[in-house]
């Protein structure tokens, strides 16, 4: 009698491949990148004529738990830079106890001229959600939410760091013994911006001249915001809240940014065009996640290290 082997059926194979290529990305992205913290440094003309380069250090979305010591190391580590700025877009706590993490992470920037913008989860506690629901529109509040100390974290950053809040307001501080003048919203996914207000907001600030830069805030850099910066003279806009997508498909780039923006501008910096003006924009990818999402995949997490030069000519 003659045995006959049977060869497993192709679907089988196909199968056992993609789940084999599927958890090889799910150790990749839990395990590994979500730690291969790094710095994108970029250069761009966006100063008057003759103004003196001025280094900004961006960091954003940190999400912050009490146990993060690898990423709070790395935030500590980004003084050794020497910014001249630092601009915060928000969202750097991700649990209850975050702000010993914060502390932990920014002691080093102490009288570093710094300003920062919240995001909703500077205010409310991170809560369990189904990611792929990211990809029917941005994400809505979650009911009762768990409110966090808001209030201590802005104590920290401006009484300890010496840190300007730009939570629909403006201010101008001193970098380099020049001043630079920088005005913000608060979050605009949570629609707590306060975009009216803007123009007067700026006029605050009192007579500018044209070699003093006006810079832009946000958290979430939804169209209606950039636009309005735009309209309003910035210089140059700084955002956050998109994670670049987070979890990215190598090849083609951003899924989800979570706001209205383009994809294609979800992270990194570009040219943010309206009214007939064009400036540039710079989306951080951010350096943290949500607990409950503990993954990075063909996005690093990041911080901006972006030199603003003068223009040849005046915008």
């Amino acid at each position: 009698m003659t045995g006959r082997t049977r060869s497993a059926h192709p679907a089988l194979i196909a199968l056992g491949a993609v789940g084999a290529v599927g958890a090889a990305c799910a150790v990749w992205g839990i395990g590994i990148e979500r730690y291969l913290f790094t710095v994108r440094e970029a250069s761009v003309a966006a100063l008057a004529p003759g103004a003196r380069p001025l280094q900004v250090l961006h960091v954003s979305d940190a999400h912050m738990a009490p146990w993060q010591r690898r990423k709070q190391d790395w935030l500590s580590s980004l003084a050794e830079l020497e910014p001249d700025l630092v601009i915060n877009t928000g969202d750097n706590l991700g649990h209850r106890d975050g702000l010993q993490g914060i502390r932990n992470a920014f002691d080093a920037f102490a009288g570093v001229p710094g300003v920062f913008v919240h995001g909703s989860n500077d205010v409310q506690g991170p809560s369990p959600r189904n990611p792929l629901r990211y990809f029917s529109g941005p994400s809505k509040r979650h009911r009762d939410p768990e409110m966090l100390d808001t209030a201590a974290l802005d104590a920290y950053f401006t009484d300890e760091l010496g840190w300007a809040g730009l939570n629909n307001a403006a201010a101008r501080i001193e970098v380099a013994g020049s001043p630079v003048d920088l005005f913000g919203v608060d979050d605009a996914h949570r629609d707590w911006d306060d975009l009216d207000s803007v123009p007067a907001t700026i006029a605050s600030l009192g007579a500018r001249d044209g070699a003093t830069p006006l810079l832009g805030v946000t958290h979430a850099p939804y169209q209606r915001v950039l636009n309005t910066f735009t309209d309003n003279g910035a210089q140059a806009i700084f955002g956050g809240h998109t994670h670049g997508g987070q979890v990215c498909l190598p090849g083609f780039g951003t899924l989800v940014a979570n706001c209205d923006i383009p994809l294609k501008q979800a992270k990194g910096l570009s040219t943010w065009t309206h009214g007939g003006r064009s400036i540039p924009l710079n989306v951080s990818a951010g350096c943290g996640h949500s607990i409950y999402a503990p993954v990075r995949f063909a996005c690093r997490p990041e911080a901006t290290l972006l030199t603003l030069t003068a223009q040849d000519t005046p915008a």
